[in-house]
């Protein structure tokens, strides 16, 4: 008898992990991996927030915790915590009580539990038709999201302008003009993955007027908040002003950039709607939602988080810390920009320093980014994406010889 199995066929790896992989495998001394989407210190080792040693060490020392589950919507220090973070303790709309926490499996599980409560919610029922927008280019996972969910009509609006290197914020508005009204509109919060390229204040409010206008929905995603500018407030601009223009919105928090806290899935879901009742029996929703897929979510990482947020000594050092990694990957970018400028390598390089957060669209075709990493030995997506993470300063002057070499190499073709 054949396995019940034997029709299914071999998925294609993740990319990103796939590059990871493909890196680790290279015996080449001078190698670089430029695609981890991960914080990394100048020695490109993984860096271990101090604030959260100290915290872990608080925590483990701690004899009235015990491993009880905690409830199915999370830690209410935590989830209020982290909306806080987000939208400022003194926010109008958490003191009337329209805001609520869910606390998810990192920010991937807050994004799919907003999926799925839109799916079987939003405006109605049987929302499969609802269209749901993207950024052209996203984060990769985006897509998959919203298609696991039961989205059949996910579609892209205009971002990146390939030619200026920049945001296209005229295909922009004109896409969100041309969507059908309650459409849900999937927004990075800053730092945007891919590009690195966020909106000005300016910009965000051309996005909210139109945005009102259609009567579209706000799904933020905020997965690097201080990693744009190394300010929390700053980063969250954007959600906040959204907020203050009586929008419903979805925003789905990690903690795993600003807090390094990769492998212990630390999320939210901060949600917020016109009052309390609304927020009662939305997050009465998410809770049976929740109940069929992880049941409960794991306690440590989220006490670390609460623990830090909710001490203003911790909080301190904590956002010492977030500026620390900011700090680094705007000197790896000013520094890269100087050396391709220097090099004369052809085209132009101001984009890097235009752009913010962990990751920088480079301009970089396939075609380079394939002689980058067969003969140079560096490995980044194929769209040009790297990580300013992976950048230091041993490796700085190589990679920009290199990508001289590449670019200069597809122009003799």
């Amino acid at each position: 008898m054949a396995s019940f199995f034997a029709a299914v066929p071999l998925a294609a790896p993740v990319v990103v992990f796939k590059i990871t992989a493909d890196f680790k495998e290279d015996p080449n001394p001078k190698k670089v991996n430029l695609g981890v989407g991960a914080y990394r210190t100048d020695e490109g080792t993984p860096w271990v927030l101090p604030v959260v040693r100290k915290v872990e060490k608080c925590l483990a020392n701690n004899d009235s915790l015990n491993h009880e589950y905690i409830p199915i919507l999370g830690i209410p220090e935590f989830t209020k915590s982290s909306c806080e973070t987000v939208l400022g303790k003194d926010n109008p709309a958490i003191a009337e009580g329209r805001v609520g926490g869910v606390q998810c499996l990192g920010g991937t599980g807050a994004l799919r539990l907003g999926a799925e409560f839109l799916h079987a919610w939003y405006n109605g029922t049987n929302n499969s038709s609802t269209p749901v927008y993207v950024s052209a280019p996203t984060w990769g996972n985006h897509n998959g999201v919203f298609g696991g969910a039961g989205f059949t009509d996910i579609r892209s609006y205009r971002y990146w302008d390939p030619t200026k290197l920049g945001l296209d914020l005229q295909g922009l508005l004109e896409d969100l003009e041309n969507a059908p009204e309650f459409s849900i509109i999937v927004l990075h919060a800053c730092a945007h993955n891919p590009t690195g390229t966020d909106p000005t204040p300016e910009e965000w409010k051309k996005i909210a007027e139109v945005m009102k206008k259609k009567s579209l929905f706000p799904f933020f995603d905020s997965a690097y908040q201080g990693f744009a500018s190394g300010n929390l407030d700053k980063d969250a601009w954007a959600v906040r002003y959204f907020v203050s223009q009586g929008f419903e919105l979805f925003c789905a928090q990690s903690f795993s950039k600003n807090f390094g806290l990769y492998n212990e899935r630390v999320g939210n879901l901060c949600i917020v709607a016109k009052d309390s009742d609304n927020v009662k029996r939305i997050r009465s929703q998410m809770e049976k939602i929740i109940r069929t897929i992880w049941s409960n979510p794991p306690a440590q990482g989220a006490r670390i988080v609460t623990t830090t947020l909710n001490d203003p000594d911790l909080f301190a050092e904590w956002t010492g810390n977030v500026k620390t990694m900011a700090d680094r990957i705007l000197l790896m970018r000013s520094q890269l920009r100087e050396k391709l400028e220097k090099l004369g390598t052809p085209g132009t390089w101001n984009h890097i320093t235009q752009q913010i957060g962990m990751f920088s669209f480079t301009g970089l075709n396939p075609s380079q980014v394939d002689y980058m990493a067969k003969k140079k030995h560096i490995y980044l997506m194929s769209n040009g994406r790297i990580n300013m993470c992976g950048l230091t300063t041993s490796n700085l002057d190589y990679v920009a010889e290199s990508i001289k070499e590449a670019v200069t190499a597809s122009q003799c073709q």
